[in-house]
């Protein structure tokens, strides 16, 4: 079972040389991913290469030569050894399947803005387009859990944080902890468009703002 085997040409690709050469890096790729799979895969089983060895019959050399990526992979040897771990080959050979990178985008209103979810999944931190119509000028200042990070596209976006009270234009970012009192919203003079993310941790962005009197 140690024996090397021939790989079998693809007789697709043999009667091509031009296509053969072009997926002959994406073929290099995936087995360089083999060894390393398979070494986490084994480790994620709490199985030792003693153990790996004694299930299939395969020596502890030759399985430590295939992580390592020192001996070509083939289906002699992966067979059994999927078997051992109790995975479809599939999750052994095959490349993880790269997801559509493009969000939908599902606008949804909320306080008569509209919300746009910039980010597929729910973890944090969440990324969101707001629109905020200019009648949205009168401050109701609220308080709650997790930091929030504003980036303003146009529009001026007023901001109310504590004592402070700062107008941001366009280009102008801003973050701060949620359980302070705070709100933002339409100076009055217009709408607003505003990139959010929000959650409990990130990288932090610079507050560079004007700071406007206190409406008395």
């Amino acid at each position: 079972m140690d024996q090397e085997s021939d790989a079998t040409p693809d007789p697709a690709t043999a009667a091509d040389p031009a296509r053969a050469a072009a997926s002959a890096p994406a073929i290099a790729a995936t087995l360089r991913q083999i060894g390393p799979r398979l070494r986490r895969l084994r480790e994620r089983k709490d199985m030792s290469l003693a153990d790996l060895s004694q299930a299939t019959g395969i020596s502890k050399s030759t399985l430590s030569r295939l992580e390592s990526e020192q001996r070509k992979p083939s289906l002699e040897l992966l067979l059994p050894i999927a078997a051992a771990l109790a995975v479809p080959l599939d999750e052994i050979v095959a490349a993880p399947r790269v997801q559509d990178p493009r969000v939908h985008q599902h606008p949804g209103r909320a306080d008569g803005r509209t919300f746009v979810p910039l980010s597929r999944h729910r973890t944090e931190p969440r990324a969101f387009k707001i629109l905020i119509p200019a009648a949205h000028h009168t401050p109701t200042l609220a308080t709650h859990t997790g930091h929030e990070w504003l980036y303003v596209l146009s529009g001026r976006l007023r901001l109310l944080l504590g004592e402070h009270d700062v107008v941001l234009a366009p280009g102008e970012a801003a973050e701060f902890d949620c359980q302070n009192p705070h709100w933002f919203g339409s100076t009055g003079a217009g709408d607003v468009e505003v990139l959010s993310l929000f959650g409990k941790q990130g990288e932090r962005l610079h507050l560079r703002a004007r700071t406007r009197p206190k409406e008395s």
